[in-house]
């Protein structure tokens, strides 16, 4: 992966240990932490916009006691360097 969304062994392992039963090699997968800050509202119409225009599904959701949620995104691989398409949330 390209951009602020390299997929690191420490990235990786901050998810949640029952996420990585499902991680297929057909898709790209990208874990993204959101801020308690941001609310559900803004979270899910920033989300919506990366399904919609980037291609990205949104594939589990983890709500924390703090606020802060944990996402995994998902899209089926392509050919074609994306790298320019990660989700900027």
């Amino acid at each position: 992966m390209c951009g602020g969304f390299s997929l690191t062994a420490a990235r990786w392992s901050r998810l949640p240990a029952d996420w990585h039963a499902d991680l297929s090699d057909d898709y790209e997968w990208v874990p993204l932490r959101l801020p308690p800050e941001m609310t559900g509202i803004s979270a899910s119409t920033r989300l919506s916009i990366e399904a919609e225009y980037r291609g990205w599904e949104l594939t589990r959701v983890r709500l924390y006691n703090d606020g802060s949620r944990r996402v995994l995104l998902r899209r089926k691989k392509s050919p074609v360097n994306r790298c320019a398409d990660q989700p900027q949330l």
